[in-house]
């Protein structure tokens, strides 16, 4: 016979940081947890067949999470109304809005990275786009460690300058 209020005093800890890798609804944790030691309690008669009761909880915690959110979707498919799809609307109206800024912000950047000397837009790719080490650079470019770094410091103060000198002007 399985000593419940032990289990459950040995276990909730544990099982109530595994719940928080799956939600961060604190409440919803705990009502799972509770449904799985209640359905555990009716079903005990059924436990002389589990070999490790331990991974019964998590799977059967995780199980119970899952059936949560699978009729929580469920639900919030039914229940669609003016204020979900007003939500929606303003959802995409600022996805937009940060698409527009990103896509200036990436002109600008593009426009500033052409001003920049060969050499220049050479390093600033191969480190931050290719996402190269300097020692590597240093075999690609056929030049020192030291000059690496002096180039890249200036083309990034070349960039700086570029993009001060624009806020300035607008």
């Amino acid at each position: 016979m399985i000593d419940f209020s032990h289990l459950y005093d040995e276990h909730i800890d544990n099982l109530f940081a595994f719940g928080s890798k799956f939600t961060t609804d604190r409440e919803m944790i705990k009502d799972c947890i509770q449904d799985v030691f209640v359905k555990l309690f009716t079903k005990r008669d059924m436990l002389e067949n589990v070999d490790n009761i331990e991974s019964y909880l998590y799977v059967s915690l995780r199980n119970r999470i899952n059936d949560e959110f699978r009729r929580n979707v469920h639900l919030c498919d039914n229940e669609i109304n003016d204020n979900c799809m007003k939500s929606i609307a303003e959802m995409e109206e600022y996805n937009r809005e940060h698409l527009e800024q990103q896509q200036k912000l990436t002109a600008h950047i593009e426009k500033f990275f052409d001003r920049l000397s060969p050499r220049q837009r050479q390093i600033i790719n191969l480190y931050y786009v290719e996402q190269r080490k300097y020692e590597d650079i240093c075999r690609i470019m056929g030049i020192n460690y030291q000059s690496v770094r002096n180039l890249m410091h200036r083309s990034i103060l070349r960039l700086r300058s570029y993009a001060t000198a624009e806020c300035v002007a607008v």
